[in-house]
């Protein structure tokens, strides 16, 4: 019997981010296959989380590649991200909390050239006067992380309807991103 390890790949991130305790023996079972044939493919749970921040990679990349972030407005770079991401966002919060991608001191090269292009996003806006700048932009990267890991688990237990994901998280993330009218400010 051939195995689909896309199809196996995609069982383990749609378990996992349900419940990221989940034991390779339900990861298995989820995917229709013995808990030896998942070990042929993935010679344990670090091999199969390894393969799973590699899929989260290729989809962030894929991710941004579709919201164009070069094209106009930074803001709307930022809105068409989160959108692209949405699909992916789960497997994301997962990682985002997977203490095994860490352990090692040393960060995947994949999550380097997402942070810097996001970044650059975000020091775009800066430079254009959208967003403020006493903001870091790699600080505001991680909010953004932490918002699309915070929203997916939202979503995932029924607690935000998903078609609010995509305005929730642009909508906090910018309200406190953007720069405001100091002179409406003065004026107070």
């Amino acid at each position: 019997m051939t195995v689909d390890r896309d199809h196996v790949l995609r069982t383990a991130a749609a378990l996992l981010t349900r419940k990221s305790t989940a034991t390779m023996d339900e990861v298995a079972r989820a995917a229709g296959i013995s808990r030896a044939t998942l070990h042929r493919h993935f010679a344990g749970r670090d091999a199969l989380v390894r393969a799973l921040e590699s899929l989260g990679i290729a989809e962030c990349e894929a991710a941004l590649d579709a919201a164009r972030l070069e094209d106009g407005p930074a803001s709307e770079g930022v809105r068409r991200l989160v959108r692209a991401v949405e699909a992916s966002a789960a497997l994301l919060a997962f990682l985002y909390t997977e203490n095994q991608l860490f352990e090692s001191g040393i960060q995947n090269a994949g999550w380097t050239r997402i942070d810097d292009r996001i970044a650059a996003l975000f020091r775009r806006g800066q430079t254009a006067g959208e967003f403020r700048i006493d903001l870091t932009p790699a600080w505001l990267t991680e909010a953004l992380y932490g918002l699309l890991a915070s929203g997916a688990w939202a979503v995932s237990e029924g607690r935000v309807a998903p078609k609010d994901f995509t305005h929730m998280i642009v909508e906090l993330l910018l309200g406190g991103a953007l720069r405001q009218d100091t002179s409406r400010r003065e004026e107070s």
